[in-house]
C-alpha cells in the first residue's frame, strides 16, 4: 500500500471540489430572469455571456490546466484554481454593471479549469490500479451532483434571494475547502518533463475558444453568419497550428499522437456524447418544468432530482464491471438516447411521474457509462499524464455539452413556441446521441487502453521526479 494511499477525508474533500466547480455551469441558468430585471439593466447579449463566459474560460483552458499541473504541482494547481474561483465570486457578486458580472464570470472559469483535472489527477495517482475505478465512480458521481445542487440552489435562491447571494457564498466555500485541501490531501509526484510551452499553450486555448464560441453562439447569430464561420474557421487554423507545432516542439504542452489510441478516440468521443445529451435535456428541462408545467423556480429545482438517481446509485455497481467497459458503455449511452426520446412525447397533459421515469432512465445510463468513460480517458495514457488525461476527457464533456444546448436551442429556434418544439428538439438529440454510441462502441476495442500505455511519449525525458 503506498504511503500516500487514497483516504476517505481525502476523497471526499476532492469530490466536493469538483462538485462546486461544476454546479456553477447550471446554477446561472435558473437565475436569468431576475438577472434581466436586475438593477444591472443586462442586455439579452450580456445575458448571453453571463451564462456562457463560464464555460467558454472553462472548456477553453482544461488541457493546458491539467498539463500545467502535471507539470508544476497538482495540489498546487488545485488550491490556486480554489483562489480563482472564490475571486471570480466576489468580483461576481460585487459587479456594478454587467461587464465587470460578465468578467467575474470568465475568472471563476478559469478556477474551475484548474480545479477540476487537478482532482482527477489526484485520484489517479493516490487511488492505484486496484482501486481507480471506484475513485473514478465516485468523482462522476460528484459531477452529477454537481449539476443537481447548481440547479437546486440556482432555484432556491432565484425564488427567494437575491442573485447576488449565489456568488457571495461561492467565497466562504471556496475558502473551506481550500483549508480542506491544505489539510487532507498530500503531495503526489509530478511529471517534470521540460519547460513551460506557452506557445502551445496560446495557440490550443484560443484555438478551442474559437470554436466554442462558435458553438454557443450558432443558435443567436445563425450557423452560417460570417461571425460564427469566422469563428470555426480561426478555430480549425489555430488548433491545427497547435498540432504543427506540439509535433515539433521538444517538450510539446501534450503530443497530439496520443490520439492514435483508438481507445481514447472513443473514450472522448463517448464523454462528449454522454454530456451531448444530458446538457440538451437540462436546458429543455427546465423550460418544460416551468413553462409547460407551471412549476416555480424552486420546485423545478427539486424535480429534477430523478437525474441524479441513477448517477448516484449505478456507479457503485458499474465499477464492479470496469473490466469489461463496452458493453457498460454502449448500453449507457443507448439508455441516454432512448431516454430522451421517450421524453420527447412529453406535453403538458403528461403526470410528472412518468416524465420523472424517463429521467431515471437517462440518469441510469449516465451512471452506467460516465464512470467507465472516464476511467478510460485516463487509463489511455501514461499515469504521469493523469492530468492532461483528466482535461482531455472534461473537454469533452464541456464541448458536448455546448454542443447539446447549441443543437436543442437551434431545433427551439424552428418553431412557434417551446411546446411544439420540445418533441423535435429531443428526437433530434436522442437519435444524435444513438448515432454515436454505435461509433463509440466500434471504436472501443478491448485493450486499446492498455496498448496505449506503450505509446511512446515524447515529452518524457528520464528525469527526476519531484512531489508537489
Amino acid at each position: 500500500m503506498p504511503a500516500h494511499a487514497l483516504k476517505r477525508p481525502t476523497l471526499l474533500t476532492l469530490c466536493a471540489c469538483v462538485l462546486v466547480a461544476q454546479s456553477m455551469v447550471a446554477a446561472i441558468n435558473l437565475l436569468i430572469p431576475q438577472l434581466t430585471s436586475s438593477a444591472l439593466h443586462p442586455s439579452h447579449t450580456d445575458i448571453l455571456w453571463t451564462v456562457d463566459a463560464y464555460v467558454i474560460v472553462f472548456a477553453g483552458l482544461l488541457i493546458p490546466a491539467g498539463a500545467l499541473g502535471d507539470r508544476h504541482g497538482r495540489k498546487g494547481a488545485l488550491l490556486a484554481g480554489l483562489a480563482l474561483f472564490a475571486a471570480g465570486a466576489a468580483t461576481s457578486a460585487l459587479a456594478p454593471d454587467p461587464a465587470v458580472l460578465i468578467a467575474g464570470r470568465g475568472l471563476s472559469g478559469a478556477g474551475a479549469a484548474l480545479i477540476t483535472p487537478a482532482t482527477m489527477s489526484i485520484l489517479v495517482q493516490l487511488a492505484g490500479p486496484e482501486r481507480r475505478a471506484q475513485a473514478m465512480a465516485s468523482w462522476t458521481l460528484a459531477i452529477g451532483l454537481g449539476g443537481m445542487a447548481g440547479n437546486l440552489g440556482g432555484g432556491l435562491v432565484g425564488q427567494y434571494l437575491s442573485w447576488r447571494a449565489l456568488f457571495a457564498a461561492m467565497v466562504p466555500l471556496a475558502a473551506v475547502l481550500a483549508a480542506a485541501v491544505a489539510v487532507t490531501t498530500p503531495r503526489t509526484a509530478r511529471s517534470a518533463h521540460g519547460s513551460p510551452d506557452p506557445v502551445g499553450t496560446l495557440l490550443l486555448t484560443a484555438g478551442l475558444v474559437a470554436v466554442l464560441f462558435g458553438i454557443i453562439e450558432g443558435p443567436g447569430h445563425g450557423w452560417t453568419s460570417a461571425r460564427i464561420l469566422s469563428a470555426f474557421g480561426v478555430g480549425a487554423l489555430l488548433v491545427a497550428a497547435f498540432t504543427v507545432h506540439a509535433l515539433r516542439s521538444r517538450a510539446p504542452l501534450f503530443d497530439p499522437r496520443v490520439f492514435r489510441s483508438g481507445g481514447l478516440r472513443a473514450t472522448t468521443l463517448g464523454l462528449a456524447t454522454g454530456f451531448f445529451g444530458l446538457f440538451a435535456l437540462f436546458f429543455v428541462n427546465a423550460q418544460y418544468l416551468q413553462e409547460v408545467k407551471g412549476f416555480e423556480p424552486a420546485v423545478t429545482g427539486v424535480a429534477i432530482v430523478p437525474l441524479i438517481v441513477g448517477m448516484a446509485l449505478v456507479p457503485r455497481f458499474a465499477a464492479r464491471w470496469s473490466a469489461r467497459p463496452r458493453p457498460v458503455v454502449g448500453t449507457g449511452l443507448a439508455l441516454i438516447g432512448l431516454g430522451l426520446l421517450a421524453a420527447s412525447t412529453a406535453d403538458a397533459h403528461t403526470p410528472y411521474a412518468l416524465y420523472a421515469c424517463w429521467l431515471l432512465v437517462i440518469s441510469t445510463g449516465a451512471g452506467l457509462a460516465m464512470p467507465a468513460l472516464t476511467l478510460g480517458v485516463v487509463v489511455s495514457l501514461p499515469p504521469h499524464r493523469a492530468g492532461l488525461g483528466a482535461g482531455l476527457g472534461t473537454s469533452a464533456r464541456e464541448i458536448g455539452a455546448a454542443l447539446g444546448v447549441a443543437v436543442a436551442g437551434t431545433a427551439l429556434a424552428g418553431h412557434a413556441d417551446f411546446a411544439s418544439g420540445m418533441g423535435p428538439a429531443l428526437r433530434t438529440v436522442g437519435a444524435v446521441v444513438l448515432l454515436a454510441t454505435a461509433a463509440v462502441v466500434t471504436g472501443y476495442r478491448p485493450g486499446g487502453s492498455r496498448a496505449s500505455r506503450t505509446a511512446p511519449d515524447p515529452a518524457a525525458a528520464k528525469e527526476p521526479v519531484p512531489h508537489s
